[in-house]
């Protein structure tokens, strides 16, 4: 008789094989969420999590103490901005009652200021942003 081998389930992986095992514990809630996503989605609880830690993962985890520095450091310089504006303001001010202020300072500071609302606005549309990211 020929030589026959015995199948033992499926083909042994060469690549791609998960040999790394993570642990983690929910809270009643949060387990009953899940298990409400598996059902709902007819995904097994690994690959729901599987797909929910690793697509995207760079775009929605956010490091908040890296956020929130970033955010003091852009809150103080808009600070020193606005302390600007106003000195500038209060000194062509000052001019313009002297009859010394020059069309051509006025022109130009106001050039500047439409380039700093436009910049103001770019921050707030990318805040909006990071804050939509932190939702989902």
């Amino acid at each position: 008789m020929g030589d026959f081998k015995k199948l033992n389930g499926r083909p042994q992986l060469k690549e791609g094989k998960r040999t790394k095992f993570i642990n983690v514990r929910f809270t009643e809630d949060e387990y009953k969420e899940v298990a409400e996503l598996e059902k709902e989605l007819a995904l097994s609880k690994t690959d729901l999590i599987r797909m929910r830690i690793l697509s995207d993962a760079k775009k929605t985890v956010i490091n908040a103490k890296e956020l929130i520095k970033h955010l003091d450091t852009v809150g103080a310089e808009m600070g020193r901005i606005g302390n600007n504006i106003n000195q500038l303001a209060k000194h062509a001010n000052t001019l313009k009652l002297r009859g010394a202020l020059n069309p051509t300072v006025v022109e130009r500071f106001n050039q500047l200021f439409e380039d700093y609302i436009q910049i103001q606005q770019l921050l707030e549309v990318s805040l909006r942003k990071i804050i939509r990211a932190m939702g989902s």
